[in-house]
């Protein structure tokens, strides 16, 4: 079930970035497939930034920092994703527009899933 429980969290997310793109000038994925790619080099990207600077500047944290960090992986994010097209002010308010969304429909981070399972097994 974790498995599935992953996949649907790449599909909403892929679907927030839609959504996205309706919202944002200068923000603009190809598709769903290269929504769903970009939203798995976000999360890629939010596990290694973690694993490197630690949760607060995680691009899914809280405040300026993670704000910023999340529009520069979704910037970043371009190069790696075909049919992917942003501004860096078009990255930065679709960075906006996700944690709006995100405040109505939470996608939870795999690290917050693996930190469930911990508590669960203890």
């Amino acid at each position: 079930m974790h498995f599935l429980g992953t996949i649907v969290r790449f599909v909403v997310a892929a679907l927030v970035l839609i959504v996205t793109d309706w919202f944002v000038p200068g923000f603009d994925v190809g598709g769903f497939w290269s929504a769903l790619f970009l939203a798995v080099v976000i999360a890629v990207a939010a596990w290694i930034i973690e694993g490197i600077f630690g949760r607060r500047i995680n691009p899914f944290g809280r405040g300026i920092v993670g704000f910023l960090t999340s529009a520069l992986v979704i910037w970043l994010g371009q190069f790696i994703v075909s049919n992917v097209e942003t501004t860096v002010i078009g990255a930065i308010l679709a960075a906006l527009v996700i944690g709006i969304i995100d405040l109505f429909i939470p996608v939870s981070t795999p690290f917050d899933a693996t930190g469930k399972d911990k508590k669960e097994r203890v």
